[in-house]
């Protein structure tokens, strides 16, 4: 049997719907049909209509805009989601359909009251309590459905807070609140529920989704795949450098690591099995990858939104800052795959399997459009909601020049349809993760757990990173980006902050380690929907993606210490010079994570390069000369041992 026929019965044999069921709760909605299909497809165009005439033609007044969009993602959530494995996966409940009838007055509750709610602030009667308790139970379920039990559990845990701190001992005391005052500030203020999270999702996130979805339409993610193995399909291991560009080119517009990894896995893992990478390896180089893509300018995930939200930093500085950290990222992973295939002697795929890059380039470059006119857009300070209803016109325009991409109303009202459905996990953790960073703001918590992390290192900074380090990574657990990132930001960052880090260096230092949670075992669901597409062993996939991934567990120590990393205070000279200084750096790092170069590289060595590539990745006259000195010695080392002899033969 050809080689062929092998890979084509391998990527036949992979259920990508169960693999997303399993591992990415977003994606496991009912698949219905009928009256019940046509009512959700209508409500999901609704919601799209209604963000997008509220970006053309205006925001409405907070709680107004966030208690509609709540609203809408609550019924949606109910009407799709079921409770349980064992409810219809085809067809409505009416246990949810009496559900999403009562998240629907609930919502509108606000809208309809808002008002009367204004002139009673703080006040709130019987009627406005009792509203208010089901609000908070209802965004609970509707989390545990659409994005899964962790961040119910941390969120419940900060409601229980909430009630029991006077009976807590050192800074975890409080005064306590009473249950009508906790719900009362979760749902009827802009601090709970309805705080910036929601805010964001409301505004600029939903666009960026529904920009995306528009944008699938135009067969940008075919083409991103084609144009990567047009570009390192030939090289050594070429699909795994497939994988890696792929990624990174499709982590741009998509919010989620695991539908990253399960999209493009499903060609590139079985591509690189085919040619002799191991199924551990062939996982998690795609799960690393994909998992990258959050950290990848211009969206990273969303994140980037509510980070400037958060510390009032525009967004422009804040995705020029992430360049030069998920540059490196990403050039970490492409080394260390090259330096594994030529270890093992790996080749590349075949040139007639191969699309041509002038081809490709030359069929389908106006795709890259909608990308340029959103990155122009917010790095010239335009604001996001501008930016992405520009990206949205031109993805129509741009699928309007071949009749194959070319969008009518059917097409127009699926991506609609698709950008609501897509939105839904989003809203629904940013309300959720509103219930804590509302505990936080009722109770001042972050400030505690900031001093109580400080405390626990002694008032140093290093201890106090790996403190910080490690809590994020456990809040960071199963929780899709958006979410992940208030979480950390809300708990863990306060304690960087109170040492006098610079803000946007201590937010992206804990949204690092948060969005690798997906990579870092035991709970890694991005490296375990690689392995289930792999069939490999889900630890050791994830230990490997984790490997791969060594750059983000090193870079954020490294900006912290030296912010000049996130061109921080930095000329036009300085950044080309820690560009290709950090690069160099991380050949380094990856030759003594691989051990080998031009052959083995023994363990001396390995620490040799590991040191070397540390020096030149932090930003410095003196580290840089340190790190080249020791990763040219390193180098002249091997060519002696494994090149002078040939050479002297010849």
């Amino acid at each position: 049997m050809d080689k062929d026929k092998i890979l084509k019965e391998q990527v036949q044999e992979i259920d990508l719907d169960e693999i997303m069921a399993k591992y990415d709760k977003e994606s496991n909605y009912r698949k219905l049909s009928g009256i019940q299909l046509k009512v959700v497809t209508a409500l999901a165009i609704m919601f799209s209509v209604f963000q997008l005439y509220t970006a053309i033609f205006g925001v409405l007044p907070a709680q107004l805009q966030r208690s509609i969009h709540i609203t809408f993602a609550l019924v949606l959530a109910y009407l799709l989601y079921p409770s349980s494995e064992k409810m219809p996966k085809n067809k409505m409940h009416w246990l949810d359909v009496l559900l999403a009838g009562i998240a629907g007055f609930v919502g509108l509750y606000i809208p309809f009251n808002y008002h009367a709610l204004i002139l009673r602030a703080g006040e709130q009667n019987s009627l406005d309590i009792l509203i208010a308790i089901i609000a908070v139970l209802f965004v609970l379920e509707a989390a545990r459905r659409v994005v899964g039990l962790p961040i119910v559990i941390i969120a419940s845990t900060f409601l229980v807070y909430c009630v029991v701190g006077p009976y807590l001992p050192g800074f975890l005391n409080h005064r306590g609140y009473s249950v009508a005052r906790i719900v009362s500030h979760m749902y009827y203020t802009t601090e709970g529920i309805l705080g910036t999270p929601i805010g964001v999702s409301s505004t600029f996130i939903f666009l960026f989704i529904l920009f995306g979805s528009f944008l699938d339409k135009t067969g940008i993610g075919k083409f991103f795949i084609d144009l990567a193995n047009a570009i390192a399909g030939k090289a050594a291991g070429g699909p795994a450098k497939v994988a890696v560009l792929s990624s990174a080119l499709t982590g741009t517009i998509s919010g989620s690591s695991v539908a990253n990894t399960v999209g493009t896995g499903s060609f590139t893992i079985p591509l690189m099995k085919s040619l002799g990478y191991k199924p551990e390896f062939a996982g998690a180089v795609e799960a690393a990858a994909s998992t990258g893509g959050q950290i990848m300018p211009p969206i990273m995930g969303a994140a980037a939104f509510l980070m400037s939200e958060f510390i009032g930093i525009p967004y422009g500085s804040i995705a020029k800052a992430a360049i030069i950290p998920a540059l490196l990222y990403f050039s970490g992973i492409w080394i260390m795959v090259d330096l594994e295939a030529r270890k093992t002697g790996l080749v590349g795929l075949e040139a007639s399997k191969i699309p041509k890059l002038k081809k490709v380039l030359g069929e389908r470059w106006y795709l890259f459009a909608p990308i340029f006119v959103i990155v122009y857009m917010l790095m010239s300070g335009t604001t996001p909601i501008k930016a992405a209803l520009y990206g949205i016109y031109s993805s129509i325009l741009v699928g309007m020049v071949k009749k194959e991409t070319r969008m009518n109303l059917k097409m127009l009202l699926e991506a609609l349809e698709a950008g609501a459905k897509g939105a839904l996990g989003v809203a629904i953790a940013c309300a959720c993760a509103g219930i804590i960073v509302g505990t936080v703001t009722l109770t001042g918590l972050g400030l505690k757990m900031g001093n109580g992390l400080v405390a626990l290192a002694g008032g140093q900074l290093l201890p106090t990173l790996f403190l910080t380090m490690i809590s994020s990574l456990i809040l960071g657990m199963g929780a899709p980006t958006t979410a992940n990132y208030i979480i950390t930001s809300t708990i863990a960052a306060p304690a960087l902050l109170k040492l006098g880090v610079h803000p946007l260096t201590a937010h992206m230092f804990v949204f690092y380690f948060g969005i690798i949670a997906d990579i870092t075992p035991p709970v890694a669901l991005a490296a375990f929907a690689g392995s289930a597409i792999a069939k490999s062993d889900p630890i050791k996939t994830g230990i490997n993606a984790s490997k791969l991934a060594i750059a983000a567990f090193l870079i954020p120590y490294i900006f912290v210490i030296n912010p000049q990393l996130l061109l921080i205070n930095t000329t036009g000279l300085e950044v080309i010079q820690i560009t290709i200084t950090s690069l160099i750096g991380m050949f380094g790092i990856g030759m003594a994570m691989e051990g080998f170069m031009l052959g083995k590289v023994n363990p001396v060595l390995r620490i040799f390069f590991m040191a070397g590539g540390l020096c030149l990745v932090d930003p410095g006259v003196y580290t840089d000369l340190i790190g080249i000195v020791v990763i040219g010695l390193g180098l002249a080392y091997q060519w002696f041992k494994y090149k002078r002899p040939a050479a002297k033969s010849i």
